[in-house]
């Protein structure tokens, strides 16, 4: 007689599989959310490739699925900033990969465009109370270096370039400029903003 030990799963297999099936659905929550914010639980499922029953399994609603998927994402942005050299890059630099950070991660949430996105959950920590601060410092060492303006605060010109920066992407969201535009304006406005030395030739 088989022991019924024998033949189950084991537990670790079945925590990978369960990994697996949760990054199925975040990830194809990411692409159906950010082409149709009201996509249905059926939608996703679809998309990821499993049936509703097995989305349920792991998030109990809609809701609890946007809501992890929001914080997946939060970590994704906070990734890239630690990963953009904010605090010993040339300021300059730094302030163009700040930027770039920003526009990575709208290239892979691209539901943060759509006027739904005010709808979202905040997650927790939220980057819109952590970002600020770290563009502030950045804009600080830039000053203090000699290489932007130190005659504007710096937490008004961090305030200015999170604003250019929403501004870019409600126009890539309307379709007045393609991503690449958006982001080449937006970084030479800020350059000029902070006073800094502007790339276009």
């Amino acid at each position: 007689m088989v022991d019924s030990h024998d033949t189950a799963t084991p537990p670790r297999r079945r925590r990978s599989d369960a990994r697996r099936s949760i990054d199925a659905i975040l990830d194809a929550a990411r692409v159906v959310l950010g082409e149709r914010p009201d996509a249905s639980v059926e939608e996703i499922a679809a998309t990821a490739g499993i049936t509703r029953q097995t989305v349920y399994a792991h998030f109990p609603s809609r809701d609890a699925l946007v809501t992890a998927l929001v914080e997946v994402a939060a970590a994704e942005y906070t990734a890239l900033l630690d990963d953009a050299g904010l605090d010993t890059a040339p300021p300059a630099d730094a302030l163009a990969q700040f930027l770039g950070a920003a526009w990575r991660f709208i290239g892979r949430y691209p539901v943060v465009l759509n006027a739904a996105a005010a709808r979202l959950p905040r997650p927790d920590p939220d980057p819109h109370d952590v970002v600020p601060p770290r563009l502030e410092r950045l804009i600080q060492r830039g000053q203090h270096a000699g290489d932007f303006d130190p005659s504007l605060p710096a937490d008004w010109l961090a305030a200015a370039v999170l604003g250019l920066q929403h501004t870019a992407a409600a126009q890539v969201a309307t379709g007045r400029l393609t991503t690449h535009e958006a982001e080449l304006l937006c970084l030479e406005s800020t350059l000029r903003l902070c006073g800094g030395k502007t790339r276009r030739p």
